[in-house]
C-alpha cells in the first residue's frame, strides 16, 4: 500500500489531536476546577489504585473497547490510536506543567484545556481514523435505539456520578466543559478535517473531422 500525501496528512493529524487531548486532560486537572466527565472518573480510579491517571485513562479505554463487542463496533486506527496515546501524553504534561496556584492561573489553565481539547477534538476527528472508544460506545448505543444526545448525557452522567464517589473532582470546569465543548467541537471538526480532492474528469477529445469537411462560417 502506498502512503500519499493525504495518508501522511491524516496521520500527522491524528498522533497530534491525541497528544493535545492528552494535554488539555492534564490542564483540566491541574486547575482543580473540575475534570471534563472522564477524567472525574479517571482520576477518582486514581485517588484508589495509586496508578497514574494516564495508566487509567489507558486502562478504562481498553474496558470501554470491549464494550463494543455486543454492540457489534469495529474499530479503526484511530480507535487503537486514541487508547494507546492519550494517557501516556496525559502523565507527560504531569510531568512538566508548573503547579498553578493563583487563581487567575488555574482559571487559564482551565479555559486552556477547554479550548484545546476542542481543538484536538477537530484533529483527531477529522483524520477520518475512526472513533475513539468513549466516541464509539455512544455511537453504538445510539445504534441501538438512544438518540446521540441520550446516549451521551446517560453514560457521561454515570461515569461523573461514579468518579465523584471515588474521589475525582467535579466542579464548574466540568459544567463548563458540558455546555461548551459540543458547540466548540462543530467550529474545529471541520476546521481540521481533511477534505478529499475532488475527481476531475479529463475533457473529452474532440471528434476528427472529416479532411475534405466544408468551412462554415461563424
Amino acid at each position: 500500500m502506498r502512503f500519499g500525501d493525504k495518508t501522511v496528512s491524516r496521520l500527522i493529524r491524528l498522533v497530534t489531536g491525541l497528544a493535545l487531548y492528552g494535554v488539555s486532560i492534564q490542564l483540566m486537572i491541574a486547575a482543580h476546577l473540575g475534570n471534563q466527565p472522564w477524567s472525574v472518573l479517571d482520576q477518582g480510579l486514581h485517588t484508589k489504585t495509586g496508578l497514574t491517571i494516564g495508566t487509567i485513562v489507558v486502562l478504562v479505554a481498553a474496558v470501554v473497547l470491549l464494550c463494543w463487542i455486543p454492540l457489534r463496533q469495529k474499530p479503526g486506527l484511530g480507535t487503537i490510536a486514541n487508547m494507546l496515546l492519550i494517557g501516556p501524553f496525559v502523565d507527560l504534561t504531569a510531568l512538566v506543567l508548573p503547579e498553578p496556584r493563583a487563581m487567575w492561573v488555574r482559571i487559564g489553565y482551565l479555559l486552556g484545556g477547554v479550548l484545546l481539547n476542542a481543538v484536538a477534538t477537530g484533529l483527531y476527528i477529522g483524520a477520518h481514523f475512526g472513533p475513539g472508544p468513549r466516541d464509539g460506545l455512544m455511537t453504538g448505543l445510539a445504534k441501538r435505539g438512544l438518540s446521540i444526545r441520550v446516549a451521551r448525557t446517560s453514560i457521561e452522567v454515570v461515569v461523573v456520578v461514579i468518579g465523584f464517589l471515588l474521589g475525582g473532582t467535579f466542579g464548574v470546569g466540568t459544567v463548563l466543559y458540558a455546555l461548551t465543548i459540543g458547540p466548540l467541537a462543530q467550529v474545529f471538526i471541520p476546521l481540521f478535517a481533511v477534505r478529499s480532492t475532488p475527481t476531475v474528469a479529463a475533457p473529452a477529445e474532440p471528434a476528427a473531422e472529416p479532411a475534405t469537411a466544408p468551412l462554415t462560417a461563424a
